[in-house]
């Protein structure tokens, strides 16, 4: 098996790039500028070559060569000297070209002139001799070549993979019933999908393993399938895609003839005689392992193929995505999924246990194998390898050897997984093998997106430079392109969720490695890359290029990591990583590291300032400063001219950029979404050309940057938000931004801050900020102009799917929307000049009265039109206005009094009309005929009658009297026999749901501030639908009673300011004999009146979520808990100031989370409560408790806690240390509102502690403050301390 083994694809990639470097005119004419002789790069050159030459054949043999396996590291260490060498010598030239251009420049600043003149002096007396030392280390390495005996040019031929064939045992078919049924069902049909072909090709695609060849053997030799065709054939291709082999294997399978019968090499013969043989045959032919790529190879190997009869059928089997698209001719390709893990224990268990007779370490065994059966991930090789590896083995210790090993553990002979997956990672082009490896730095099931990982990629110098002019992202998406096509990425279920249901914002797909494949990536990456998380060692992060941090780190911990003095990469992967690291350990360990390329402090909250050391990162490419507290970035950030990607988004704080930041121009990427507290833009922005992404730019005042300087950046992609637009001059500066130039910008937000001193003005500035028509988003907010320009609704802007007007209070009329031909989703916010909408809406006059009106239009919003009165619909035919509008929102538009709808809104599914006072005049003769309806929401709409509900209707949410008497009528008059979920809400009459007319659909029903409504308790048609109950401030006359067996399907039932419910029962008074079975969460708040719970207890078996607040006359909680509520993991009781105690036998074992507060009696009893038998119990929170003086007394909490919050002590003067000390466990601990508390105790609270919080106890607050505070050694070894919400 050729394996490029351990490191071998990051090594060569940086060779590959010291080579470039050699090659580069900068640094060949700097090098000649410096009087260093050509011979001294050329004697470079050829020892780089040399060592190359061999490094293959290195590799293959430094598993059983110690001595080869130094050379190695020795020759790692010496090309990332050389690289990082050669990139600084690279930095430098460009430094001198800058200085070049700063002397003729009299607007350079002084601090930017003396800074590289320092540099160019004290730099140019060590690079000599540095370069003459790495070429003397790199030369020794040259020498031992032969004494190694490394030979040039060889590497080990991959191995094929043995041929399969098209015998299979059915009984190891696992999973795969659906699959194949589906595949049987094309083959059985004889017409081509788009009848165009006699033969359809019908691709399996998946990954390495996962069992393509298996289901297509089981299809081959199935019943139906022999019949259906006159002949079979299969053919194992494997990764030589030989036309002629393949063409003679099903030759022989026509003629039934032995194939020495045929000349190999003679195509044009085997094609002839092929054809001859399948003429007017139905025939299936199998593909198995089909790698090639080549379009044209794969026409001229089926010719003969289309001779045969219609609905002749081809199967291929491949892991690669390119291949079906070449091959396929059915609509969508067949991906094969990973098997379900039952599936996958069936089929371990087959291999495993095949044997093992003694029925007592079956079921220790068990247990193991179904833990190793889930770690193969679904994979079925995985599952078939390893339980042939344990076949019949009975030796506990070696189950569990397999159970806790990677991959990379066994052996070649042991287990063919790492082979196969090997198999696909060789027949990666090297450049996709650099850029796979790098990933091992991921944590397994760790999500991430596409876009950040390509800037990754090209901050280390992992992307091939293209020869034509093509930029670098796009060539890093083509790669990732690739590795998801060939099956080492995947897609994650997860998508990033946007801030509203019809967003602009593309969901972000997100992309996972199968674990195996992560095993893979790990094993082929060696010592290069590493993931510091909880429990592994500090002591390989040390060693390691590139490293991850997947856990929340520590600053004691951090500091180890300044011995990685060679780390390129340093990536927080969560958004805790480094939420305990402080500007000490940033600019005192981090800044430290100088060869990093990639420096993410992202999330680092308590970071609020850098040091001017930054600046000595001469090698960084990728800085993101996203989500820390930074205000200020020091000028020397300028200094950073390799810098390629600089975010600083979500940085609340920021305020301001650096002056000099023109000088970064490498820069392509500089995001600063969401720092609404920066005020202005440095100058000279407009240098800046390869500047690619801008997300957001402040129009400066006076002599700050104007819009201007966005006129130069004419590649700018993706969003632009321009603020401040009321500080833009004249028109004519508008229009010098040329944003009709930027035809890669996709969004565009213009906002004007604060009210218009002159309309016209705005009106002018906006006319002049056309942006160019292949624009997708636009955003215009607070716009002080009298009416939009004539561009805004214009049918050049094809492109455009969303547009969002908002706070334009001096527009009369809306701009003609309805002829854009792709828009589909529109926000109109805050138009309160506009009284009506009428014909200039949609863009219909007498010139194209027959055109239709937002054609594509999918959702429409108006909200806050506070003098918006009438809407008119236009003379068009039916379904010509809004013929695709799914959903239609009227918010707070409380003076509409008059909507002519369109006469039909076929799509439509979701309407809602809220007011935003019940006292509003909103009046519509009647809704709009909607056959497709599913949600329907009316609130606080007096004058809105309800007529006739489609029964398509799903969800209906209803407010007012007038609206809820009309639902009720509708509801006796319409079946809506889809009806799941019913709210009703503000309504002070009398009313009682209609009887028998609440379908068995309904699941939910919710009530809320309807005082005088009778609550449907007889309702026979729901005592089995009902699955979720909420009431809130209604029912006072009908509820006072719950009988809870009367609706036994309930999941959620919650109570809210009900107050006359005194109790919840069971309707005969007795124990009922089932239970509720379903109910998993109950909430019972404020409900003064409340006295009890069932006689006997709550039988809640499934109850995890119970909530009991503000109930001042409850004594007694359920009896039983801990028997009749086994499934309860979240407990929170507060403001019960007369519950004593816990019912007799305690609380249920299985609690996770209890909150108790302000329960005087009940805290008072505190030491009967026995919490220590709840080995659960991970999160507890006591509040408020009269007298306590000390806390926690001894033997109150159990060890198993990670979090404690405890406060509202007046009294309390002291902690306990002893027993809090025995919490081993505790991670986090909050201290809140003991005025009385007087100081920590003298021994150090728990070393496991990562947080403690310390609020509003002012005499703690001084003695922990940092470095001063009298008990601030007490706390000192706490990572994350903070003091009345502020970090310390």
């Amino acid at each position: 098996m050729a394996v490029e083994l351990a490191g071998g694809a990051l090594l060569s990639a940086t060779l590959r790039v010291v080579f470039d470097r050699l090659a580069r005119r900068e640094v060949v004419d700097y090098l000649r500028g410096k009087k260093l002789s050509d011979q001294l790069i050329n004697n470079l050159r050829t020892v780089l070559s040399a060592v190359n030459s061999v490094l293959d054949d290195a590799e293959l043999k430094q598993n059983i060569n110690p001595n080869i396996k130094q050379w190695l590291d020795e020759l790692e260490n010496a090309s990332y000297d050389a690289d990082d060498l050669l990139d600084e010598i690279e930095t430098h030239a460009l430094q001198s070209n800058l200085k070049d251009e700063s002397t003729k420049s009299s607007k350079a600043s002084k601090l930017f002139k003396h800074s590289i003149s320092i540099s160019f002096r004290s730099y140019n007396r060590d690079m000599k001799k540095k370069l003459k030392e790495i070429l003397q280390r790199l030369k020794f390495l040259e020498e031992r070549i032969y004494v190694l005996g490394l030979i040039k040019g060889v590497g080990e031929k991959p191995s094929p993979r043995p041929p399969t064939t098209s015998l299979t045992e059915e009984s190891e078919v696992y999973g795969r019933d659906a699959d194949k049924e589906a595949i049987i069902k094309l083959l059985l049909t004889d017409d081509d999908h788009e009848g165009r072909n006699k033969v359809s090709v019908i691709p399996i695609v998946g990954m390495g393993g996962i069992g393509k060849t298996t289901l297509a053997q089981s299809v081959y030799n199935d019943h139906a399938v022999e019949k259906h065709f006159n002949f079979k054939s299969w053919v194992c291709v494997s990764e030589e895609f030989d036309i002629c082999n393949v063409t003679k294997t099903v030759l022989c399978a026509v003629t039934k003839s032995h194939s020495h019968s045929y000349d190999d090499s003679n195509l044009d013969l085997l094609q002839t005689e092929l054809k001859e043989g399948l003429t007017g045959k139905k025939f299936l032919i199998v593909l198995d392992d089909v790698w090639n790529e080549d379009y044209i190879d794969w026409k001229k190997m089926c010719t003969p193929f289309n001779y045969g009869a219609q609905g002749c059928k081809i199967i291929v089997t491949t892991r690669n995505e390119n291949v079906a698209d070449i091959t396929g001719t059915i609509p969508t390709h067949y991906h094969l999924e990973h098997l379900k893990d039952e599936d996958c224990w069936k089929l371990f268990e087959k291999h495993a246990f095949d044997k093992i007779r003694d029925s007592g370490v079956c079921q220790v065994l068990e247990k193991i194998g179904r833990g190793i059966a889930k770690k193969c991930n679904g994979l079925p090789l995985a599952a078939k390898s390893l339980g042939g590896l344990l076949r019949s083995k009975e030796d506990i210790n070696e189950w569990e050897r397999v159970l806790k090993s990677e991959i990379w553990d066994f052996s070649y002979k042991e287990t063919k997984i790492l082979p196969a997956l090997l198999l696909s990672y060789n027949y990666l082009p090297s450049h996709l093998k650099r850029c796979f490896a790098f990933c091992s730095m991921f944590p397994k099931d760790y999500e991430f997106q596409k876009h950040e990982l390509v800037l990754l990629w090209m901050a280390e110098n992992l992307l091939r430079q293209s020869k034509r002019d093509k930029r670098m992202e796009d060539i890093g998406d083509e790669y990732f392109n690739e590795l998801v096509l060939t099956s080492f990425f995947q897609r994650s279920s997860n998508v990033s969720a946007s801030s509203w249901e019809y967003s602009f914002e593309v969901e972000k797909s997100f992309f996972v490695m199968h674990d195996l494949v992560h095993d893979l990536a790990r094993y082929v990456s060696g010592e290069y890359c590493f993931t510091l998380e909880d429990g592994n060692s500090n002591e390989k992060a040390m060693r390691v290029r590139h490293l991850g941090v997947a856990t929340v780190v520590s600053s004691q911990r951090f500091g180890t990591i300044s011995e990685s003095t060679h780390l390129r990469t340093l990536l927080p992967l969560d958004s805790y990583s480094f939420r305990n690291l402080f500007n000490e350990v940033v600019n005192n360990v981090i800044l430290k590291l100088r060869c990093l390329r990639v420096l993410s402090l992202f999330g680092c909250k308590n970071l609020t300032q850098l040091s001017e050391s930054i600046g000595e990162l001469k090698h960084l490419r990728f800085l993101n400063l996203s989500e820390t507290s930074i205000k200020r970035l020091p000028n020397s950030v300028c200094k950073l001219y390799n810098l390629q990607i600089l975010n600083l988004s979500w940085c609340h704080g920021l305020i301001e950029l650096p002056e000099d930041m023109h000088h970064l121009i490498n820069l392509r990427h500089l995001d600063i979404s969401y720092c609404f507290d920066l005020v202005e833009m440095p100058r000279q922005l407009s240098k800046l050309k390869s500047l690619l992404t801008l997300t957001y730019f402040v129009v400066g005042k006076d002599n700050k940057a104007k819009i201007g300087e966005l006129r130069e950046l004419s590649d700018l992609h993706g969003e632009l938000d321009i603020r401040n637009l009321q500080n833009v001059p004249s028109a004519e500066d508008a229009f010098e931004a040329k944003l009709m130039d930027k035809n890669n910008l996709e969004g565009l937000l213009l906002f004007w801050n604060g009210n218009s001193n002159d309309s016209n003005h705005d009106e002018e500035v906006l006319k002049n900020l056309l942006p160019h028509t292949n624009l997708k988003m636009l955003y215009i907010h607070g716009y002080g102009g009298p009416s939009f320009p004539n561009w805004l609704g214009d049918v050049s802007f094809c492109n455009t799917v969303y547009i969002r007007l908002g706070e334009c209070k001096y527009c009369k009329c809306l701009p003609p929307l309805g002829q854009l031909p792709s828009l589909k989703t529109l926000y109109i916010e805050g138009l309160s000049g506009v009284v009506t909408v009428g014909a200039e809406f949609y863009g219909i006059n007498g010139s194209n009265s027959a055109r239709k009106a937002f054609s594509s239009l999918e959702f429409l919003r108006f909200s806050n039109l506070a003098a918006w009165q009438e809407w008119c619909s236009v003379g068009v035919d039916d379904g010509e206005i809004f013929p695709k509008l799914q959903a239609l929102e009227i918010l707070g538009c409380d003076r509409l009094r008059s909507v002519d709808w369109p006469v039909n809104l076929p799509c439509l599914t979701k309407l809602r009309i809220i007011c935003s006072s019940s006292g509003s005049e909103v009046l519509v003769s009647s809704l709009p005929r909607t056959p497709a309806i599913r949600h329907l929401g009316l609130s606080k709409c007096e004058q809105i009658e309800v007529r006739g509900l489609p029964q398509t209707v799903e969800t209906i949410s209803v407010g007012g009297c007038r609206g809820v008497e009309s639902l009720m009528k509708a509801l006796r008059e319409s079946q809506t026999c889809s009806l799941q979920s019913l709210c009703i809400n503000d309504c002070s009459l009398p009313i009682s749901l209609p009887t028998g007319c609440l379908p068995a659909t309904l699941t939910q029903l919710r009530i809320n501030n309807c005082e005088k409504l009778e609550f449907p308790m007889h309702h026979d048609s729901l005592k089995t639908s009902l699955q979720s109950v909420s009431i809130s401030k209604s029912c006072g006359g009908s509820l006072i009673f719950f009988p809870l067996d009367f609706f036994p399907s309930l999941n959620y039932l919650c109570f809210e300011e009900c107050e006359n419910l005194e109790s919840l029962m069971v309707s005969d008074g007795l124990p009922y004999q089932h239970g509720l079975i379903c109910l998993s969460s109950l909430r019972i708040e404020r409900c003064f009146m409340f006295i009890s719970f069932p006689n006997g207890g709550l039988h809640a078996p499934n109850l995890t979520h119970l909530t009991v607040r503000d109930c001042k006359k409850l004594k007694e909680l359920p009896e039983q808990m801990a028997n009749l509520l086994p499934s309860l993991e979240d407990f929170t009781i507060t403001d019960c100031p007369e519950v004593e105690s816990f019912p007799e036998g305690g609380l249920p074992s299985n609690l996770c989370y209890l909150f108790i507060k302000n329960c005087s009696k009940l805290i008072a009893q505190r030491s009967k409560w026995n919490l220590q038998k709840l080995q659960a119990l991970k999160y507890f929170e006591i509040v408020g408790g009269e007298g306590v003086e000390s806390f926690p007394e001894e033997g109150l909490l159990p060890s198993t806690l990670t979090h404690l919050w405890m406060g509202g002590f007046a009294s309390l003067k002291r902690l306990d240390i002893k027993e809090l000390q025995q919490l081993t466990s505790l991670t986090f601990l909050e201290i809140k509102k003991c005025p009385q508390l007087q100081n920590l105790p003298q021994q150090k609270l728990p070393t496991s502690l990562n947080d403690l919080f310390i609020n509003k106890c002012p005499i703690l607050k001084e003695r922990c403050q940092r470095d001063k505070g009298k008990d601030w050694n007490k706390i000192s070894h706490i990572p994350g301390i903070h003091i009345d919400y502020k970090v310390i």
